[in-house]
């Protein structure tokens, strides 16, 4: 498990390939989803 096993990730940036262990950019699209949702709650109530 190192730079040459094309499993990890260390070794898919060595190869320079992508895959399930190196995605292309997935966080920044669960990024923005995540960013829409606490947007759209309301801010809870105090009690007086």
């Amino acid at each position: 498990m190192g730079k040459g096993d094309k499993s990890t990730r260390r070794g898919k940036i060595s190869a320079g390939s992508y895959g399930i262990a190196r995605p292309h950019k997935a966080k920044a699209a669960v990024a923005t989803k995540a960013a829409a949702k606490p947007a759209a709650k309301t801010a809870a109530r105090k009690k007086a």
